[in-house]
Parts: structure tokens; C-alpha cells; sequence
């Protein structure tokens, strides 16, 4: 057996409505079933989110879209001083970038400022607003901040300064009063589409501004929505589309340089570059220091002040990883090793001296590890603050909680599944004891195990390179439009290696009865040491193109797999233990020993504590593997011995190893004829002394020692002859009896079977013979997805 490693949660299609599609769209099954599971079941759904509206939504849907560009050209015309005020992540980034260079293009005085993370925080501040008052600037335009401004937006009409605010984070119930408030999730807001990011509300108010839509901005606008984890659909999905080619072919000093730094192939970047290369270097600056460098790289007009800029904040993420990796080990310790935690259904801790620029990634990492929601804290002593990043499990939204903890949280912001807070480090324990409360009473036992959801289950034999590349037209691929999650049933894995200069990776073949693919899981290589060949598996994981020498074939990205039924490790023939014991697992595992001289043989003392010695039927019947992994260390002595430790007991895996000292099948097993010879030998002798003439006798006939020795103690057991040290005296007149009733002729012959079925089958016949051994084939309902 292998456990996966989350519940699997598989969509249930519609049959009829994906046959529907295939003739409709003459699309694939594979294709077709997954698109119905996705909710896509009617040929217009379809062909809208293959081939979106190639025109975005009109601008002044958005309330007070009117209001804000008036005011901004009466600004350009009054020679006004303006400001673009953003934040310090890659969609705060991207949003002022996007805001900024329309209105300097527009002849705007106008610039930005990103407030400091650790002195200001996030979102409008008062003193900000008073600086930014004083230093003469009338007009303050807010990109991915400010909807929770209440009281800075009351500052600024104090102080006589114009306050616009664009965004896209969670309104509250009270809206700041100001000029204008471009958002769409506004509760009056009849924009057709909710979920833009920051940087998708400053792109609408740019195409307002220009009145048509700014391609040069696109590729701004995708890494910002890509970087902010919004849902990729609609017109977040129209814009990344329509920005990836502009990303490929684009001359932006800027963005060029930020490519090569991270290792980017230009002509290649996807919207996985994006994510994990470009997203994270952009957000380092911010993390650590002050953003303002990455806008001012954005905004560089020569190549080499790009690639300088783009080197620094490349070295401000390699330290950023180097702080990150610090902090999960330092807090990881502190919940692992403290019973503080044991029973917290909401993990919130904290230290002083932890950066607080990268404690949210800090938090993503504990919500892998642990899976419970965490807030993790920056302790500042000297001012009495704690900055706190919080992240969480589907089923608990982070946000509405804290929200019902608002008067410990004099700034707090964000979504369902994160957060940004600042509170009194005294507040700390009661921030902890209430929002643990109100996870006892939302969230259930079930709740805290990880689920992988799945798109659905699809027959090996539908995935081929047709398929394959009508399913990649789902791309761009993000939040709410992953890449497809697949599932197979029924398939085994006969060709498996490790691969990697470390190793670290798993390549295989998965195959049915008519169908085989290829397949590589990334960073899973310790499972070619957990899965036998015939193991009938079930796995998940999604497909791709893999591209060889001008060969094109369909791929399997491996993401999990499981096994409900017994797995068999084939160790027979290889006499050194050592070589392949550690493969092992450590945990519920034993050793089994069916001789107590195979101990001292192979030398297990040092295995003492996993080594059960089989020495009787009964031991074998109340020996309990249920469950377990058994290393079948020796041969047994019978075929009873094997069926009383096997039978009707569920066990995971059993490790076949099957020493034995002296092989019978080796030695000569006497015919009928040789009994014959050997019985008319001695009784024409009468008597035979066999420790005197046995040797001269085998040389004689050509037979081992050992087969003559077999054959008179069947004689005597028979009663055919006498024995009497070594002196062998032939009885007169014996009853008749057949051979088979020797109980050492019995054990030999049953010796001989138990080698022939147990040492010297096949692989395939072992495991036929081990299942019949158990008694089932300990085959389970596979319950391991929902």
C-alpha cells in the first residue's frame, strides 16, 4: 500500500452534456468531460472561455470613473502636482508603474510614492498625507490601497488635498469620504466583473484616461494580476492572454532585464515564469528594503541603469530567501517542540527580530506544514507593535474572523485566505484565544486534512497529443483556472527509476491493458524505493508536451499516487541485507525470522528490535502484521507456517527476501527407482553400516551423501529397516506402505514446492502465490478521494 499524500476530491461529470460538446465542438472526450466539470457544459460557455471577447469592459461601468478623469485632466490642465500613491507589493508595483507612466505621458506632474514597510505600513497614513500636503501636492490617487482609509480620507479633506482611491481589496462597511472611489466590488457597483486586481482597476482608469486601451501597459497589468493570485477569468484572463505574446517580443528595458536576471527565456515566459520567477524578484525590494527601486527599474530609459537595478533586486531576493528559510525553521521548532500549540486550531506565533517583510511567505510555508490557518508576527519591543501576515485553509476566512476581532486590530486588510495586521504584542494572546474559539465552532476534524481537488477521472487510452493540445488551450492557467488536476484509475507502473544529478526525480511509464504514457514527478524520486512493478495504483497529476529531438509525445506530470492494495518487494537472491534493508521503511515495519539459526547466519542482531522469530504455527497465527510492512528474512519451514502469519491479516507491504541455507531443490530428490535399488541393496546386505561404507556406497552410485542419508531415514520411518548408531538392519516381512507416508519424505517434497513457488517463480507467480497465502488479495473500495 502507499497512501496518498491529501484526500482527493474528483468532480463527477455529465456524460450526456460531454458527448453533447464532442459533437458540437468535435472536441476530444478527455477534453470535453473536463470542460463540463469545470462547469463549462453548453458549446457558448465553451467557446467564450477558449476564445474571450477580444474587447475589455467598458471603463465607465466603474462608479465615479467619470468623476476621477475629470478631475485628473483639470489637474494636468492646472499644472496641479499629483501623486500616485501604491504599495509595496509586485501588484502595488505594477499598478503605480501602469498609473504613473499614463500620466506623465499625458503631461502630468506627477509622481509616486510606496509608503515603507516597516515604518508606515500598509495603506494610507496620516503623516504621509500631512508630507505629501506640505511638499505641495494637490491630488492623491491611490493604486491597490486605501478602500479601509476611513480616517486618512477625513485627514485629506482636513488638509485641503483631493484624495482618489483605486482598489480591489474587501470593502467594509463604511466607505472612506472622498472624491472618487474606482472599485469594483463596491456594493453599488454594477461593473460586470468583480474581481479584478489592483493593477487591473489602474489599468481601467489609465484606458479611461487615454480612451483607448493601452497595449504597451498589458504586460504591467498580467504580472500584477498573476502575482495577486486573483481569479484568472474574465477580464483578468483576457488580459494575461493578450500580455504573454507582448511579454515574448518586448523591447522594455526594465523587463528585459529583470528576465535575464531571473533566467528567463523570453521567447518561452508563460504565466509559470511569471509566478516563480518574475512575481517573487519583484516583491523582494518591498520585502526587505522599499519598492520604489522596482518602479524606477520600470521606468529606466537606459539599458544599462535597468541591468544594474535588475542585478541589486535579484541579490534582494537571493537574501530574501536566505531571511525566509531562517524563519520557517525557527518557527517550525517553536511549534513543534512546544505544547503550546498542541491543541491550537489556528497556529499564531511570533518573535521578535523576525523580519517582517517576509513573514507572510513564512506563514504560507507553516500552512503547508501544518495545515491549520496562521498568523505569524514581526515583535517590535520598542514601539509595543506586532506585525502580523496571515494565511489560511479554505474553510476558515481569515478575513470575516479577524473582522469579528476588529477592536483589537486598529489596521488589519485582505482576503478569505490572507491577510496584513498590526496590533499591541499585548493583544497578542486574546487575538490567539478567540480566533482559535471561532475555529471550534466553524471548522470540523475533517476540515484540517488536505484536500487536492481534482478535475476529474479520465481512461488512460484518451490521453494522446490531440488531446493534449486542445487541453492546453486552457492557458493561460491561474487562480480558478488551474491547470487541469487529472486522475487514473487502474494502472501500473512496470518501468520506474530515480533520475536527477541528485536523484531526486521520478521517471516511469504508466500503462493498462491497452495504453501507455510517459511520466516524471518532479522532487518525488523516494518513491521508486516504495512502488512495485505490478501494483495495480491509482494517480493524479496533469499533462503536458514533451518535445525530444523534434518528437512531440503527451506526458504525465506525477503529483501523487496510491495504492490500496498489498505491495510485494522483490529482495530474493540478494544474500547482503544491507544492500537493500534500508529501503525499509523505518515505521511499522517487521522483520520476520522462520529459523533462529538464520540469525546468527546473517548476523540481525543488530536489527534485534524489528525481528520477530517465527517459531510454530501458533506464533505464526498470533504474530499481528496488520497494517504493517514484513520482510520475509528466511525460507519458512512450511507451507502451514506462511499461510498462519498470512492469512485474512491486511498487510501493507511484504519485502521478499527468502534466504536459504541449503536448497533442496538443489539436491537430488530420489525417484521411485532409486528407493527401489537402495531397498533391494539392503536387504540383499542384511545389514549396512552407513557411517562406514555410506560415503564409499555414494561414490559408487553417483549420489550425494546427503540423498543416501534422506532415503534410509524414510526407510526407518517407514519401518522398513532398523537403525542403531549408524548400523542399518533390514526388517523381514514389513508392512506395505507407500513413500508419501514419511513425514520427512512429506516435509522434503513440501520443502521442494515452497522453493519452486517461493524462490525460483517469477515475480508475477510470487505475488499470485503470496495472494493465496492471505487468503484475498487485500484489494480495498479505493476511498483514498471524496
Amino acid at each position: 500500500m502507499l497512501q496518498a499524500k491529501t484526500r482527493w476530491a474528483v468532480r463527477e461529470g455529465n456524460r450526456q452534456k460531454a458527448e453533447q460538446l464532442m459533437n458540437e465542438l468535435q472536441l476530444t472526450p478527455l477534453v470535453a468531460n473536463l470542460l463540463v466539470n469545470r462547469g463549462l457544459d453548453t458549446a457558448e460557455s465553451v467557446k467564450k472561455f477558449l476564445n474571450p471577447d477580444e474587447e475589455f469592459h467598458h471603463p465607465f461601468l466603474l462608479n465615479d470613473m467619470d468623476i476621477c478623469v475629470e478631475r485628473i485632466f483639470r489637474a494636468i490642465r492646472n499644472g496641479e502636482r499629483m501623486v500616485v500613491y501604491g504599495d509595496y507589493d509586485a501588484d502595488g508595483v505594477t499598478s503605480t508603474y501602469v498609473l504613473l507612466k499614463t500620466l506623465r505621458e499625458l503631461g502630468a506632474d506627477a509622481d509616486f510614492y510606496i509608503p515603507n514597510r516597516f515604518t508606515e505600513g500598509y495603506g494610507p497614513n496620516e503623516k504621509a498625507f500631512r508630507t505629501l500636503k506640505e511638499a505641495g501636492y494637490h491630488l492623491i490617487i491611490t493604486v491597490d490601497n486605501g478602500i479601509a482609509g476611513i480616517h486618512e480620507a477625513k485627514v485629506a479633506k482636513e488638509i485641503g488635498i483631493d484624495l482618489i482611491i483605486t482598489d480591489h481589496h474587501e470593502p467594509g462597511p463604511e466607505l472612506p469620504d472622498c472624491l472618487a472611489i474606482i472599485h469594483p466590488k463596491r456594493a453599488d457597483s454594477n461593473y460586470p466583473f468583480k474581481d479584478l486586481a489592483g493593477v487591473g482597476v489602474a489599468f481601467k482608469l489609465v484606458t479611461a484616461l487615454l480612451g483607448k486601451v493601452p497595449e504597451e501597459l498589458l504586460p504591467f497589468a498580467a504580472i500584477g494580476t498573476i502575482a495577486d493570485l486573483v481569479p484568472l477569468k474574465d477580464e483578468n484572463r483576457l488580459i494575461v492572454k493578450k500580455a504573454l505574446p507582448l511579454l515574448q517580443s518586448s523591447d522594455h528595458f526594465g523587463l528585459k532585464a529583470l528576465m535575464r536576471v531571473a533566467g528567463i527565456n523570453q521567447q518561452e515566459l508563460n504565466e509559470e515564469s511569471i509566478s516563480f520567477g518574475l512575481a517573487p524578484r519583484i516583491n523582494a525590494p518591498g520585502r526587505l528594503y522599499h519598492a520604489g527601486m522596482v518602479v524606477d527599474l520600470f521606468l529606466a530609459n537606459d539599458k544599462d541603469e535597468a541591468e544594474q537595478l535588475a542585478h541589486e533586486i535579484n541579490e534582494i531576493n537571493k537574501e530574501r530567501q536566505e531571511i525566509v528559510d531562517k524563519i520557517t525553521v525557527e518557527a517550525i521548532e517553536e511549534i513543534s517542540q512546544s505544547s503550546n500549540y498542541i491543541d491550537d486550531q489556528v497556529i499564531v506565533v511570533g518573535k521578535e527580530g523576525w523580519h517582517a517583510g517576509v513573514i507572510g511567505i513564512v506563514a504560507s510555508r507553516l500552512v503547508e506544514k501544518f495545515y491549520r490557518p496562521v498568523i505569524v508576527f514581526s515583535f517590535d519591543q520598542a514601539t509595543g507593535l506586532a506585525k502580523g501576515s496571515a494565511r489560511s485553509i479554505p474553510k476558515f476566512n481569515m478575513y470575516q474572523n479577524l473582522f469579528q476581532c476588529k477592536e483589537l486590530l486598529p489596521h488589519f486588510g485582505g482576503h478569505p485566505m490572507a491577510a496584513g495586521l498590526t496590533m499591541k504584542i499585548s493583544d497578542v494572546p486574546e487575538l490567539r484565544e478567540r480566533l482559535n474559539r471561532l475555529a471550534s465552532e466553524q471548522l470540523d476534524e475533517e476540515d484540517f486534512i488536505p484536500v487536492t481537488e481534482v478535475d476529474g477521472m479520465i481512461p488512460l487510452e484518451d490521453i494522446h497529443l490531440q488531446s493534449v493540445k486542445e487541453l492546453l488551450q486552457f492557458a493561460p492557467f491561474g487562480t480558478e483556472n488551474p491547470k487541469p488536476l487529472l486522475l487514473i484509475n487502474d494502472i501500473q507502473l512496470p518501468q520506474i527509476k530515480k533520475v536527477g544529478a541528485e536523484k531526486n526525480h521520478l521517471k516511469a511509464i504508466i500503462e493498462n491493458h491497452s495504453a501507455q504514457l510517459d511520466c516524471i514527478g518532479f522532487h518525488m524520486g523516494d518513491l521508486a524505493d516504495e512502488i512495485s512493478p505490478l501494483s495495480k495504483a491509482s494517480v493524479i497529476g496533469e499533462l503536458a508536451i514533451n518535445e525530444w529531438n523534434h518528437v512531440s509525445k503527451p506526458q504525465f506530470i506525477l503529483k501523487d499516487i496510491c495504492i490500496d492494495e498489498w505491495q510485494l518487494f522483490d529482495y530474493r537472491g540478494n544474500r547482503r541485507i544491507d544492500q537493500w534493508i534500508h529501503q525499509v521503511p523505518e515505521k511499522s515495519s517487521k522483520l520476520i525470522v522462520f529459523r533462529e539459526s538464520t540469525v546468527n547466519q546473517m548476523n540481525l542482531s543488530e536489527f534485534a528490535a524489528g525481528l520477530e522469530i517465527i517459531h510454530s504455527e501458533a506464533s505464526a497465527k498470533n504474530c499481528d502484521i496488520d497494517g504493517m510492512n514484513i520482510v520475509l528474512i528466511d525460507l519458512p519451514q512450511s507451507k502451514k507456517q506462511l499461510e498462519s502469519l498470512l492469512a485474512g491479516k491486511q498487510v501493507a507491504r511484504i519485502y521478499a527476501h527468502f534466504y536459504q541455507d541449503d536448497i533442496e531443490l538443489l539436491n537430488t530428490m530420489p525417484t521411485r527407482e532409486h528407493f527401489k535399488w537402495m531397498y533391494a541393496f539392503l536387504h540383499k546386505k542384511g545389514v549396512f553400516d552407513f557411517r562406514r561404507y555410506g560415503a564409499e556406497l555414494a561414490k559408487y552410485k553417483g549420489w550425494s551423501l546427503h540423498t543416501i542419508k534422506f532415503m534410509l531415514t524414510v526407510f526407518f520411518e517407514l519401518k522398513f529397516v532398523t537403525m542403531d548408531n549408524g548400523i542399518l538392519s533390514v526388517i523381514k516381512n514389513p508392512s506395505k506402505r507407500d513413500l508419501s507416508e514419511s513425514k520427512t519424505y512429506q516435509l522434503r517434497q513440501e520443502i521442494i514446492q515452497l522453493e519452486k513457488e517461493l524462490l525460483f517463480s517469477s515475480y508475477k507467480q510470487l505475488k499470485n502465490s503470496l495472494d493465496r497465502f492471505i487468503g484475498t488479495a487485500n484489494m480495498k473500495e479505493a476511498k483514498a478521494w471524496i
